[in-house]
C-alpha cells in the first residue's frame, strides 16, 4: 500500500503516510529499528514504483479522508525503507504539490551528500534527518551503514544542506543506552546541532520491539542530560522528546494530573514551574507530585543544581 493513514503526529498534525519504498530496503540497518532489520542494504538510486502511480494512489487517498470530513496537515515520505533511494522522489513531490498540502520527508539522511538527494529534499516543505552520532565508531555500531557510506561525507552534506534549506528542518536522535548515551558523544551530537541550527531537535528511545533485543532505552537521566545539553546549543525551546507518548496535548487535558504528565512527557520541567503550574490551577498542591513519583508516572531529576521532573519512560523498569 503506498498511502496509509492519516496519522495522529506531534512533529506533523494529522500526516498521510507514502510508503514509496517497499519493505525492507535501506541504506542503514539500525539496531533499534521496529520494523526489524533491513533485508537488502543499499545505497544505489532506483525506480521502485512510476511516479505518476505514486501521485495517483495519493491523490484518491486523500479524496478518500476528505469524503469522510477528515483533515490532512502533511503528506509524509515515511517508508519501510530510506525514502532518498527512490530517485524519482523529486518527481514525485513535484505532482504532490498540486494537492495543496504540504509535504514532509523523513530520511535518515544517510544520501544526503549527493547533489540531486539534496535538490529533491528542497522540493519538500519539511524535512526530518536523524543525528544518532557525531564519532565515526559509534554511528556505525548504532545505525549500521552500508560500507560504502562515509560518516564525515554525511554529516557535511546536512550541513551544507542547511544553509541552503528555506523550509523547517528537524532532527531526531534516537539513543540506545550504552551505545550513544556518554556525556561525550551527547556533547558532541549538541555541537553538530548548534551549526545545523535545526527548528526543532526531537530527543528518542526505543519504545517498541527493536531489530536487536538486547538495545534498551536510555533511562531518565540520560534523556535529561541531552535535553539540557542540546537546548544549551539550539535553544530549550528547539529541543523536544519524542519517546512513544500516547495522551493528550497538554491543552486539552482534562486534569492537572494529565497536564504535568504531557507537559513533562514533552520536555522535563524544573521545579519551579512545577509550582507555578500548581499554583495556577488552583486545584492541586506538591501531594500531586509526590502520588504521580510513588505511582512511577513521574521522576524526580538533578541537574546543575536545580530539581527537573519528567514523565517516567516507556519501557523502563
Amino acid at each position: 500500500m503506498i498511502g496509509f493513514g492519516p496519522v495522529p503526529s506531534r512533529r506533523l498534525g494529522r500526516s498521510l503516510g507514502i510508503n514509496n519504498i517497499p519493505a525492507k530496503i535501506c541504506s542503514y540497518s539500525c539496531i533499534y529499528c521496529q520494523l526489524g532489520n533491513t533485508i537488502r542494504v543499499s545505497v544505489e538510486r532506483q525506480s521502485f514504483y512510476p511516479s505518476h502511480f505514486v501521485f495517483e494512489e495519493i491523490r484518491k487517498k486523500v479524496e478518500e479522508v476528505k469524503r469522510k470530513g477528515e483533515t490532512v496537515d502533511y503528506l509524509t515520505f515515511v517508508p519501510d525503507g530510506e525514502p532518498t533511494l527512490d530517485i524519482n522522489l523529486g518527481k514525485e513531490i513535484e505532482l504532490l504539490k498540486d494537492l495543496g498540502i504540504k509535504i514532509a520527508i523523513i530520511t535518515n539522511g544517510s544520501l544526503i551528500y549527493r547533489d540531486d538527494v539534496k535538490d529533491d529534499l528542497a522540493k519538500a516543505d519539511l524535512v526530518s534527518l536523524k543525528v544518532d552520532a557525531i564519532t565515526e565508531d559509534v554511528w556505525r555500531k548504532i545505525d549500521r551503514p552500508a560500507d560504502l557510506l562515509k560518516h564525515e561525507e554525511i554529516l557535511n552534506g546536512m550541513l551544507e544542506f542547511a544553509r541552503r534549506f528555506d523550509n523547517t528542518l528537524i532532527t531526531e536522535t534516537m539513543f540506545v543506552a550504552g551505545i550513544n548515551d556518554s556525556e561525550k558523544e551527547i556533547e558532541d551530537i549538541a555541537k553538530f546541532l548548534g551549526k545545523l541550527a535545526p527548528n526543532k531537535a526531537y530527543i528518542a528511545t526505543p519504545t517498541r520491539p527493536p531489530a536487536e533485543d538486547w538495545v534498551k532505552p536510555i533511562d531518565e537521566r540520560a534523556a535529561n542530560l541531552a535535553y539540557q545539553v542540546f537546548g544549551k546549543q539550539i535553544g530549550m525551546e528547539r529541543v523536544e522528546y519524542l519517546m512513544g507518548y500516547e495522551g493528550n496535548e497538554f491543552a486539552s487535558a482534562n486534569t492537572i494530573e494529565e497536564t504535568l504528565l504531557s507537559i513533562t512527557a514533552v520536555h522535563p520541567m524544573r521545579e519551579e514551574a512545577v509550582k507555578k503550574l500548581l499554583d495556577e490551577s488552583k486545584v492541586g498542591d506538591w501531594s500531586i507530585v509526590e502520588r504521580l513519583i510513588d505511582e512511577r508516572k513521574l521522576i524526580e531529576l538533578d541537574y546543575e543544581g536545580h530539581k527537573f521532573y519528567m514523565k517516567k519512560l516507556p519501557g523502563r523498569t
